[in-house]
């Protein structure tokens, strides 16, 4: 075995590209594991526990790039490492000649007169200075950067709220503005309704089912995902429910996140009394009786919320697909399971897309556990073995730690598709499949060989493994919606229309009745 080490002093990359460029390097023929990353201790920690650690890696700085490459045969590596400097002199070729480098914000704002938002993807330790510098420079702010502190997130948000500034983040990751979709998004129409997420495959979510009921959105506004704890207060929650109640192009406006803080939930509701537009709100496992005496709209769903802002909005009802829940299919996938295989496993790249599903099956059942459980009763003992209905979100922190999120690399969670495929009491086995900006290019064709495996090895023992897909997008999105559906049905895959359909079915597959 050989290991490649390059080490590139005072050598800068955003997140966002590494996370792409090591996802490309690791697909390289001969490559066993690829690693590019900037020198933090906490990238380091990534290199010792996959046992490519050396003392000259120890010895790097953050602002250091190493590029480590470990393959069969020193010839197998070289040529690795000569593949990974074309990917880096691709990504900086490829994007045409109007493209304009500054090396500071600072120098950007004072060169661009015009530019009003900063989009910034850096390491989490130099994230909160350079979403300073933007501030004062009267710069909107979407940080996608994570890894900040919650003390830095609350005085970046107040700053942004005196200078009458949106500080969407850290953590963000959605963001609509303008019509031009940021970082992960996807490609849909534009319209009247106005989204304000603390969540990103939500807010997602309720983009795309907005386009698909045939309305349109005017902004989506991230606010990153501690926005509605008890320190941070909401802050940008209620700022993006002011900017979308002032926005002309904004008639509908809805607000998406997980169960956020009770004290903290009552402040936002508060806060439709001054709405002059309609407010659905969809805080999933949130209370119908507290939106409504608010004055709000109750959505249990994502899709709910969708249907209602569409509707609101303008639409006739009687005209739209509403994607109606396949009920004989139930029936049919039921029948085809044995009396032991009696448990959801649940594999999510999107956080809300597994809370939504979880939550739907919290429902009906009540041994449904995760590593983003509702009370710590239910936490998993060990995030690796399911126990009764699981749910993992692949996009947590303690997946994603110096590696790139699942919607840029599916490949983290197929060893556990594989582990769970073969578990005979295992009844569905459900699945996102994120496309659009910023994901990757055919997340489906990443899965479907370890699908058709698995299928065929349940076959032989004369059992039916049931896999139920979902791919969040639109027929708008680069990837092609159409194409990553027929791969999946191909395959045997069973497909849901909608995250929320996608949770129902699920949780009606495995129901034994009494």
């Amino acid at each position: 075995m050989s290991t490649k080490i390059v080490i590139k002093p005072n050598t800068y990359f955003d997140s966002v590209s590494l996370m792409s460029l090591s996802t490309k390097a690791n697909q390289i023929e001969g490559v066993e594991q690829a690693v590019i990353a900037m020198g933090t201790e906490m990238n380091k920690e990534v290199l010792r526990n996959v046992g490519l650690i050396t003392p000259e890696l120890e010895a790097v700085k953050t602002g250091d790039l190493m590029i480590v490459v470990k393959a069969a045969t020193d010839e197998l590596s070289e040529n690795a490492y000569a593949e990974i400097e074309k990917l880096f002199t691709q990504k900086t070729t490829s994007k045409g000649a109007s493209e304009i480098k500054f090396p500071t914000i600072d120098s950007a704002a004072q060169n661009i007169p015009d530019a009003n938002l900063a989009v910034i993807s850096v390491n989490g330790a130099f994230a909160a200075r350079e979403a300073r510098k933007a501030l004062e420079n009267d710069l909107h702010v979407m940080l996608f950067s994570d890894n900040v502190s919650i003390e830095d997130e609350i005085e970046l948000k107040k700053l942004a709220h005196e200078k009458g500034l949106l500080m969407m983040g850290p953590d963000c990751g959605t963001a609509i503005i303008g019509n031009v979709g940021l970082c992960f998004a996807n490609k849909v129409r534009k319209g009247n309704v106005g989204i304000v997420g603390a969540s990103g495959t939500g807010s997602q979510e309720i983009s795309v089912r907005v386009h698909d009921f045939g309305g349109g959105v005017s902004q989506l506004i991230g606010t990153g995902g501690r926005d509605l704890t008890e320190q941070v207060g909401g802050i940008m929650m209620l700022d993006g429910m002011k900017a979308l109640n002032d926005d002309e192009e904004t008639k509908v406006i809805v607000l998406i996140s997980k169960p956020p803080a009770k004290s903290v939930e009552e402040k936002v509701l508060a806060e439709i009394q001054y709405c002059k537009k309609p407010v659905v709100v969809c805080f999933i496992g949130g209370s119908e009786e507290d939106v409504v005496k608010a004055g709000g709209h109750f959505a249990k769903t994502t899709k709910e919320a969708a249907l209602k802002a569409v509707v609101l909005a303008g639409a006739d009802e009687s005209t739209i697909n509403k994607r109606a829940l396949n009920l004989p299919l139930i029936e049919e996938i039921k029948g085809k399971l044995s009396p032991e295989q009696k448990y959801i496993r649940g594999l999510f790249c999107g956080g809300t897309l597994c809370d939504e599903s979880m939550y739907l099956a919290m429902e009906k059942y009540e041994d449904v556990y995760s590593n983003i459980p509702k009370t710590e009763e239910y936490r998993l003992e060990d995030v690796n073995v399911s126990q009764a209905h699981t749910f993992i979100d692949f996009g947590d922190d303690e997946y994603t730690k110096g590696k790139p999120h699942p919607m840029i690399d599916p490949t983290s969670r197929i060893s556990r598709f594989l582990q769970e495929a073969k578990d005979p009491s295992v009844g569905v086995i459900l699945m996102d499949f994120v496309i659009g900006f910023g994901s990757h290019e055919d997340p489906v064709g990443v899965m479907l060989p370890a699908i058709i495996k698995a299928k065929e090895e349940a076959a032989k023992e004369g059992r039916h493994l049931e896999i139920l897909g979902y791919v969040l997008g639109t027929e708008l999105d680069n990837q092609n919606f159409a194409d990553q559906v027929a791969k999946l049905e191909s395959a045997g895959v069973t497909i849901a229309s909608s995250s929320t359909n996608a949770g129902l079915l699920a949780r009606g597959f495995v129901e034994k009745g009494e």
